[in-house]
């Protein structure tokens, strides 16, 4: 019901909810109220047009509403459906435009169909309380979700509410029909008033811009590309940094914005630690490394979703497809940019600095020596593991050795290409290459 305001010019405060009910609408009136109450705005006014969204970030909205001291209205534009009739409820004061619409609350899954009753009944009761607490009529509030519910004069038993306009204010859900926000306030009895329009900061644009799907795709092949080429080329850096400068501007946003928990980000670290392990303790690539890949690649997609612990009940399909195709689309590029970029990248005067690959010849005047018999051009066989560095035997003399990043398995055969001071730089043979 309207509240009374006061007599002085009016501040007032506009948002606007002309989208899914989802994380990020979340995050956007949490921080709009917040900008309303350090700002000292008297009011805020939402538009409102919308068809739903996800329950549990409607509820969230709700209780923001509700503890916020200043007085709410919102002016629907055109629907308040499902999860938006739920917020419009939890306003202070409710205005229609002509032909809008609020109700048809019932809870659906992601792929449309009818939620089991279990949610029905959380949202039936989340909508009672919220229209008891604004002195609306808690019956026609859990009619708008249960079809079952008969209200003489309003509704009959199968049909769930969704009233018009006039309807809404005929029974009290809605204070009266409006043309803009400006009639709005001319009708709530505000005629001195300041108006402003909320908008987002610059950090909250660009932690928008990092959730677009394609830039998350570019984020993905970075993270995943880096951390291969480091793992094929120990000690170089600069590609396990640009891997953990992606992973930060990947995971950060939806962090912020309420789509990635705790536990999927923790699933993305164990998923790094056993790949890790099975490249560098344990040869080969088994059990573990299987484990930390679906770990990591399912964090990657598991981020992007508002799910509740793999619970997907209000996740519709198309955001399942979206997030799926973002990831692997994004490790089909890393694989490209590592066979096609990654011999040129080798060979760039960056890399060469950076990875200090040049050799020390003797005839630039380096003659460190430390061998009586040179073992240059000579096979032999892997005395350990070499990943990268490790030790080999040749001519039943076990000598340190190193590759070029290579790894090479213990027995493996191997041939000298040069002696760099105490150690010796191999590969494997033709045979075993």
């Amino acid at each position: 019901m309207p509240v009374a305001l006061k007599a002085q010019t009016t501040k007032v405060l506009q948002l606007s909810i002309k989208d899914d009910i989802d994380p990020g609408m979340n995050r956007y009136i949490g921080l709009g109220l917040e900008a309303a109450e350090n700002g000292n705005y008297d009011l805020v006014v939402i538009e409102m047009d919308t068809y739903g969204g996800l329950v549990t970030d409607a509820k969230d909205i709700v209780e923001k509403l509700l503890n916020f001291e200043k007085p709410v209205y919102v002016f629907i534009n055109k629907d308040a459906a499902s999860a938006g009739a739920l917020i419009s409820i939890a306003c202070d004061s409710i205005y229609m435009a002509a032909g809008a619409s609020i109700g048809a609350a019932t809870v659906v899954m992601g792929q449309g169909e009818a939620a089991p009753d279990k949610y029905q009944s959380y949202m039936r009761s989340t909508m009672r309380s919220t229209a008891e607490e604004k002195g609306r009529d808690p019956a026609i509030a859990e009619a708008m979700v249960d079809e079952r519910i008969e209200i003489e004069g309003i509704t009959k038993a199968g049909e769930v509410i969704t009233f018009t306009t006039s309807e809404a204010i005929k029974h009290g859900f809605c204070e009266g029909e409006v043309e803009s926000i400006e009639d709005l306030l001319a009708k709530a009895g505000v005629k001195e008033y300041e108006l402003d329009e909320f908008s987002i900061g610059a950090i909250e644009k660009v932690i928008a811009y990092f959730l677009n799907p394609v830039l998350s795709g570019v984020l993905i092949m970075i993270i995943i590309g880096g951390i291969w080429f480091e793992l094929q080329s120990p000690g170089v850096g600069f590609p396990l940094l640009a891997s953990l400068t992606a992973a930060v501007l990947y995971f950060i946003p939806y962090y912020l914005t309420g789509l990635a928990a705790n536990w999927e980000l923790i699933l993305f670290f164990i998923g790094l630690v056993l790949i890790g392990i099975e490249l560098v303790v344990i040869p080969g690539f088994g059990v573990l490394g299987i484990t930390g890949a679906v770990l990591t690649v399912s964090s990657l997609v598991l981020v992007m979703l508002a799910n509740d612990f793999f619970d997907f009940t209000y996740v519709p399909w198309e955001k399942i497809f979206i997030a799926s195709t973002t990831t692997i689309g994004g490790m089909v590029g890393s694989v490209l940019l590592l066979f096609l970029g990654g011999v040129q990248l080798a060979n760039t005067s960056f890399f060469q600095r950076v990875a200090l690959s040049n050799v020390e010849k003797s005839s630039d005047g380096f003659t460190a020596k430390f061998r009586d018999i040179s073992v240059l051009g000579l096979t032999g066989k892997a005395h350990t593991v070499l990943r990268p560095s490790g030790r080999v035997i040749i001519d039943n003399e076990v000598y340190d050795a190193y590759t070029r990043g290579e790894y090479i398995l213990k027995d493996d055969e191997i041939v000298v290409i040069s002696e760099e001071g105490t150690t010796l730089l191999v590969k494997k043979t033709a045979t075993d290459a």
